[in-house]
């Protein structure tokens, strides 16, 4: 594939470009906000909610201001508190783990699947203890986790599942949406994401009434009725104008998901041939590809490569969890987690976002042909 010469840089995300896409309605719908002056929570999130709930299939979702804070009242809801466990993947951002500490309590590590980099569930038994209340599966990258057998040792062990599902907007696991699976789901609207806010946003999905009660309650200052406040809780409320930019491109997220699975599709054929490790993709899930991320032994090498040619890159994430200063006191140490650790080291995310043109896509896979010619795709 011959490369081609671009007069821009070719961003990792280019958030400009989808607002120039839904200008109009983004413009509209923020407008509606101002003028109703319902800034906090209001109609337009209460209308997002439901469009989000409907697409996703639960009965409820329930909007707040960060994928975090959804993660954290999740935990919450399912009864975590100081001395229980929860068991969890350290292939993940931070705030995964950081929701289980903000709880008191602490996150168990297993390691991730080599092909997937997904939570392994046939290791989660073994780190079960008296004290662990819930398992927390990452849909890392957009691709869903093995979920059935965690279902079914939660459901045997007494234990709660949660989805941290920030990453994956839309995917699909054997036909079902992720935050539909387990018993609450956890989604991130930060701005780069799959459905992202103009802002902070995130959302709690379930089908339980007394979770979606006790999520209510816990995201506006304990209160059903203004200054009655019946338990303690926080103020994770969403902003009305972030209900009003999702509920804008709630309308495109289908179209926006297949172009990104069109584009994964044809960095796939052409990345294979060229000999680099493309992400995992089976055939039981649909994969969104919030990210793309192929695996390098020279990643950082080939990123210097890259962003020479006008390319920018990502590495999600290039510290597992463990080994973060921020949770030192848990002990572990390199080796603990080899595949994750592997796979932090190798991980190098192209760009990707629905609306890259074709030729933007050409320059990067013309760049990616130079260097496996010149140096190897491994």
């Amino acid at each position: 594939m011959p490369s081609i010469a671009l007069l821009e840089p070719i961003q990792l995300v280019d958030l400009h470009a989808q607002y120039d896409s839904i200008r109009s309605e983004i413009l509209a719908a923020v407008l509606a906000v101002f003028e109703s002056s319902e800034f906090v929570l209001g109609r337009a999130v209460a209308d997002f909610e439901a469009t989000f709930a409907a697409w996703i299939g639960t009965q409820r979702a329930l909007g707040v201001n960060s994928g975090t804070s959804a993660l954290h009242l999740a935990l919450l809801v399912a009864g975590v508190g100081p001395g229980d466990e929860v068991v969890t993947t350290p292939m993940t951002f931070i705030a995964t783990a950081a929701a289980v500490d903000y709880c008191g309590a602490t996150p168990v590590f297993v390691d991730v699947e080599s092909d997937t980099l997904l939570l392994d569930p046939r290791s989660i038994e073994a780190r079960i203890s008296a004290r662990t209340k819930v398992i927390l599966p990452v849909h890392l990258h957009g691709l869903p986790a093995d979920l059935d057998p965690m279902v079914e040792i939660a459901t045997r062990r007494g234990l709660t599942l949660i989805e941290d599902a920030a990453q994956a907007h839309g995917a699909e696991y054997r036909g079902r949406k992720v935050g539909t699976i387990g018993h609450l789901g956890c989604f991130s609207f930060y701005p780069g994401k799959n459905l992202g806010a103009y802002g902070e946003g995130g959302a709690v999905t379930t089908d339980d009434p007394d979770h979606i009660r006790r999520i209510s309650l816990l995201r506006d200052w304990g209160a059903e009725r203004r200054y009655h406040h019946d338990i303690k809780a926080f103020n994770y409320r969403m902003d009305g104008v972030q209900g009003a930019v999702l509920g804008a491109k709630m309308p495109y997220i289908e179209r926006w998901t297949q172009a990104r699975r069109r584009l994964a599709a044809r960095y796939d054929e052409h990345l294979t041939e060229l000999g680099y490790r493309v992400p995992a993709a089976p055939a039981d899930r649909r994969h969104v590809y919030h990210v793309y991320a192929l695996r390098h032994g020279r990643r950082d090498e080939l990123a210097h490569f890259l962003n020479e040619r006008g390319i920018a890159t990502g590495i999600h994430y290039p510290i597992p969890v463990h080994l973060q200063k921020a949770f030192a006191e848990l002990g572990h140490e390199p080796g603990d987690f080899p595949i994750a650790e592997r796979a932090a080291n190798e991980l190098l995310s192209l760009p990707m976002f629905p609306e890259m043109t074709v030729a933007q896509q050409d320059h990067i896979l013309a760049a990616l042909a130079d260097w496996s010619a010149a140096k190897g795709a491994e």
